[in-house]
């Protein structure tokens, strides 16, 4: 007699998360690369955008298959909450890429840059962390990645007060309101990147 399991067997969350993750990933290194090369502004700016519009797709597969799943491979709330961070990261890095376009910002600061390093490697521990969401066995490796992510949160945090610092030492008001506005994008970029950190962790405690 077959022996049936109502464990669903589909893998496609896991591709579509690891698809996300790192279109995330590959945004926050051409931010990163915007800022250490900046010229070709528009163009560049249009790249990472593109990148959003492609976070969007996936962002709606993600919810199209959760819709239409009976039985998903993690909780529905989890699901959604992982989906919905790793879209708002993307979101906040688009924005603060179209602010320094808006703006006309003539040189990106040197605390941008250090802001954007640690967007980089925040999103690229999430590449390394979500395929353990696939096997139980090695769930509690994402443990570690999440540590890390949440220290560099607090670097990231560490270097907004230095900016915002530097931003009241003879700096021109004007220029005062549009680097608070892009520092802001890009703490909550850091911040919704942790947020991705402590859906996974909850995740582990549950089923790992």
């Amino acid at each position: 007699m077959p022996r049936f399991s109502i464990m669903p067997r589909e893998p496609k969350f896991f591709d579509l998360f690891e698809k996300s993750a790192a279109n995330v990933a590959k945004a926050s290194r051409e931010f990163a690369d915007f800022l250490e090369n900046y010229s070709n502004i528009p163009l560049k700016v249009a790249r990472i955008t593109e990148l959003e519009h492609e976070g969007d797709a996936i962002t709606h597969q993600i919810m199209e298959q959760l819709h239409r799943t009976f039985v998903t491979p993690l909780d529905r709330e989890d699901i959604a909450l992982l989906t919905e961070r790793l879209d708002d990261m993307m979101d906040f890095i688009e924005d603060a890429a179209i602010a320094m376009l808006l703006y006309r910002i003539e040189q990106p600061t040197t605390r941008a840059r250090e802001m954007a390093a640690v967007l980089v490697a925040m999103t690229s521990e999430l590449v390394v962390a979500l395929p353990r969401l696939r096997n139980r066995s090695r769930m509690r490796e994402i443990l570690g990645h999440c540590v890390e992510i949440n220290r560099l949160e607090n670097e990231a945090d560490a270097i907004l007060r230095h900016a915002l610092a530097e931003l009241f030492d003879d700096t021109p008001i004007a220029d005062v309101i549009k680097w608070r506005e892009i520092y802001e994008h890009l703490e909550t970029a850091v911040d919704k990147g942790e947020d991705v950190a402590n859906v996974l962790e909850g995740v582990v405690l549950k089923h790992g």
